[in-house]
């Protein structure tokens, strides 16, 4: 990853705007699985629709539930991130789920697998790793407390903060940008990138973006697709309503 990156949330489950919005000139994409009416199945056009385009695609798993991160792996997920992670133990876990044997879990069917083309990618199960990134999810003040640990785990390749589950769990629930919240998130950044860890984080408000690049974000998600249509709908309608 060279320089700032900025990008947005892809959640209607819809490959048409996963589309448009591969094509917007943002730097990175992150489809939810976990907010989002989204499976494995919407999943894969979505990554067909986007792979047409210069643009770097994250998705969000429901949980770390290993079953699932191999799934989201066999259907070409290559920037995997996981919520709400609170220990190293976790992350250590979430990493062997990304892992064939014998330094990990993840069950091999690259026969069966779109990543690997079928079998037509004849060296996949050896180089599966090598194209893979996982991010993490730090959303609790346990998460906050274990942060340098989870940092540390070896195949966690980056850190991603969550202001409105941190808001909620330091106390401050609907206010993700609460100064207390910022602030926690800062010292974060700054642990993070410290370690020598790439670090993400969400802020829907333009000067909130700027500080957590100024901390040493490295890449942050500035909106997503349905806020962007609500809230431009509401403008439209509230243009015409005028009398």
């Amino acid at each position: 990853m060279t320089g700032p990156q900025v990008g947005m949330w892809v959640v209607t489950g819809s490959a048409y705007v996963t589309e448009i919005c591969a094509g917007s000139g943002l730097d990175f994409l992150v489809i939810d699985a976990e907010h989002a009416p989204n499976d494995v199945p919407s999943l894969v056009p979505q990554l067909q629709a986007a792979a047409a385009y210069p643009i770097r695609v994250l998705v969000r798993a429901p949980s770390g539930d290993p079953v699932l991160i191999k799934q989201l792996l066999d259907i070409g997920v290559t920037n995997l991130m996981v919520p709400m992670v609170e220990s190293a133990a976790q992350a250590r876990d979430l990493v062997a789920a990304t892992r064939y044997p014998p330094e990990g879990v993840r069950g091999v069917g690259g026969a069966f697998a779109r990543a690997a083309r079928w079998g037509r990618v004849p060296d996949y199960l050896d180089v599966a790793a090598e194209g893979l990134t996982l991010t993490v999810q730090i959303e609790s003040r346990r998460g906050l407390d274990e942060l340098t640990d989870i940092a540390k785990v070896d195949g966690v390749d980056e850190v991603f903060f969550g202001p409105a589950d941190l808001a909620a769990s330091l106390g401050h629930l609907g206010q993700p940008e609460h100064p207390e919240v910022i602030a926690a998130i800062e010292e974060a950044v700054a642990t993070v990138t410290a370690l020598g860890k790439v670090v993400g984080v969400n802020a829907f408000g333009e000067s909130t973006a700027r500080r957590y690049f100024a901390a040493g974000a490295r890449f942050v998600a500035i909106g997503a697709d349905v806020t962007l249509l609500a809230r431009g709908s509401e403008a439209l309608a509230a243009r015409h309503h005028k009398p």
